[in-house]
């Protein structure tokens, strides 16, 4: 309920009290602990999430990609399995920085801070994780573009030198049904993998971030 909403609905529950300062804290102190249990609940959810992308990763590294490789007669640059470690381990890195760091920051404010403290620095925190999120999934899904394209350019290559057709003596308009063919499939796939990561992340972490930033004006309104 927002700050309002809820000076409204206590002047029809009791016209005869006003809810004071206090009062007011004390409600919006009750709301930060439940988001901040919700927070730390979906952390260990994330750890869960974690632990089965790790185990989804290595099955693909070491038994899938392997596997079709070898059935198409391909190698992997090694530039792009540097890509795939690289934005593997960044995005691991950053949820562990996050938990490290918001256990940190939650234990210290347990102690020491107010608040209003408590609030500000929880909510940088996850400011923090959003920005390194979505960079590990930016980096995630070019890898992933890469690799398709890459992949796919191999593979036709390999079948054009098997018949025996030079790359220029390919029509324009099937070479033109190709490319669209390929980009559908790629922006689909890639396209679905960072939507359906970015909805994970707002239902897990986003929308508390904004209602910790909303109880977080609300708090600032009460001491103006």
């Amino acid at each position: 309920m927002e700050l309002t909403d809820l000076k409204k609905t206590w002047s029809k529950l009791s016209s005869e009290q006003e809810l004071n300062e206090e009062q007011l804290k004390a409600m919006l102190g009750k709301r930060t602990k439940n988001l901040i249990e919700r927070v730390e609940r979906n952390i260990k959810i994330g750890f869960i999430i974690l632990l089965l992308l790790f185990v989804l990763i290595a099955f693909d590294k070491f038994l899938v990609t392997p596997l079709m490789l070898d059935t198409e007669n391909l190698t992997a640059p090694n530039w792009l399995l540097f890509l795939g470690i690289f934005s593997n381990t960044l995005i691991f890195t950053t949820f562990i920085y996050f938990a490290i760091k918001y256990y940190l920051v939650k234990r210290s404010c347990d102690m020491t801070c107010n608040l209003k403290e408590t609030l500000t620095k929880i909510i940088d925190t996850l400011k923090l994780y959003q920005r390194l999120f979505y960079l590990a999934l930016i980096s995630v899904t070019f890898t992933m573009t890469l690799g398709f394209t890459t992949g796919l350019y191999q593979e036709s290559a390999m079948e054009l030198e098997s018949q025996g057709i030079q790359f220029s003596e390919i029509q324009f308009d099937q070479l033109f049904l190709q490319i669209i063919v390929g980009l559908v499939f790629l922006v689909v796939t890639v396209g679905g993998i960072f939507v359906f990561f970015r909805w994970g992340f707002r239902r897990l972490y986003g929308n508390y971030y904004h209602k910790l930033k909303q109880t977080l004006k609300e708090l600032n309104e009460i001491d103006d």
